[in-house]
């Protein structure tokens, strides 16, 4: 099995409907230029993107599976969701580690327990508070994220949340994994800081689309 190492750049490589790359083939290319630049791990999205990536690379892979309601419990929300991701090849299972209730119904020191049982990998938390990544790391996950952190009460913060980052670093003993709005290196030297053990960046990286908005909204006049 694959480690995340301390000091990782994790680079997240996702598209969804709608977006020109939305296609295993296309992920399993961006994560080889990841990897060409430095990458250290590879945060991936659905079976079939983490066998077409894990044909192309020897990196850690984190895997997860969006599904059902966004604005609930979306991302690996039960057990036989990680199931056909960690079959594909993934290293890690990320999941939601918030503290709202699970679509099956179960609580979530019984999925994590389920997918260290029975899948055997370990579980990347990703979550919205300091109470949340405290019942996280208590319900089993090895690693807990700041990935959720402004997403689960409708405001958005406009970068990381660094303090959120520093206070679960202060609390847990686990890696802290920063996710969330980091564009810039001072995003990344800032949350590295605070205490992140590794630092995932996505659509910084891969998501042309969303890159290439956010400079034509600083075109003045337009």
């Amino acid at each position: 099995m694959r480690v995340l190492a301390h000091g990782t750049l994790v680079v997240s490589c996702q598209a969804g409907p709608g977006n020109p790359f939305y296609s295993p083939d296309a992920m399993a290319l961006m994560a080889r230029a990841a990897e060409a630049g430095g990458a250290g791990a590879i945060r991936v999205n659905g079976a079939l993107d983490v066998a077409a990536i894990r044909a192309v690379t020897d990196l850690p892979i984190i895997g997860l599976n969006k599904l059902g309601d966004p604005a609930g419990v979306f991302i690996t929300p039960t057990y036989d969701s990680a199931v056909g991701v960690a079959r594909a090849g993934a290293d890690l299972i990320a999941l939601d580690g918030t503290m709202r209730p699970r679509p099956d119904g179960q609580r979530l020191d019984q999925q994590i327990a389920r997918i260290h049982e029975e899948l055997g990998v370990p579980v990347l938390a990703d979550v919205d508070s300091v109470d949340a990544g405290l019942a996280a790391r208590a319900a089993g996950a090895d690693l807990v994220a700041t990935t959720l952190s402004g997403y689960t009460n409708g405001t958005s913060p406009a970068g990381p949340d660094v303090e959120l980052v520093r206070q679960l670093a202060a609390k847990l003993d686990c890696p802290i994994v920063a996710e969330g709005r980091i564009r810039t290196p001072e995003h990344v030297r800032a949350v590295c800081d605070a205490g992140a053990y590794a630092v995932v960046v996505g659509h910084a990286i891969t998501n042309p689309m969303d890159i290439t908005a956010r400079l034509v909204e600083a075109i003045p006049g337009t």
